[in-house]
């Protein structure tokens, strides 16, 4: 009578950790997603001198009662705390609505014009970071974050065209 009791309480203990263990696979496998991906387009050129452009892409969950929603910021590097940090609160305009879940992907970005380094200053070396919500009825049911990566092939306008880096830098 002891070992089916064992069995029993192991099943029950089984099944109680599914919903968990199939909740943190779903969390995992956005983070491997080859749609997801953040990328700098833009990066102090002749057509957007001073500018850092930034775009982000995210799959869609074929589910249209989902809305997908980006928050893009510029981060800056600082060599005296060797940290990354945001841009002010003011150059952030929080999450931006890009579309459906029912769309296989969307991208959006943004560009952001800074004040050049003073003559003889070090240059700002930047990148973005893009946060990825997907929302049902107003509610974040997945989230993931990316830092911004190169080589993301298709990415809209870039500056040159093709053009896709991790950092850049504007002195």
């Amino acid at each position: 009578m002891y070992a089916p009791r064992v069995t029993i309480a192991a099943i029950a203990t089984t099944l109680a950790l599914l919903p968990a263990a199939a909740s943190a696979r779903s969390a995992d496998t956005i983070y491997q997603n080859k749609r997801l991906w953040a990328t700098i387009n833009i990066c102090d050129t002749v057509g957007h001198p001073d500018s850092i452009g930034i775009r982000g892409s995210m799959p869609g969950t074929g589910n249209r009662a989902e809305d997908m929603f980006m928050r893009i910021q510029v981060q800056y590097y600082t060599a005296s705390d060797a940290s990354w940090h945001n841009l002010a609160e003011d150059e952030d305009p929080g999450f931006v609505e890009v579309g459906s879940g029912r769309y296989r992907t969307r991208q959006s970005g943004r560009t952001v014009t800074v004040t050049p380094p003073r003559p003889g200053s070090d240059p700002y070396l930047l990148r973005g970071a893009v946060t990825f919500e997907w929302r049902n009825d107003g509610e974040v049911v997945r989230r993931a974050r990316k830092r911004t990566t190169a080589n993301h092939q298709g990415t809209k306008g870039s500056d040159p065209v093709g053009f896709s880096a991790a950092t850049c830098t504007i002195s």
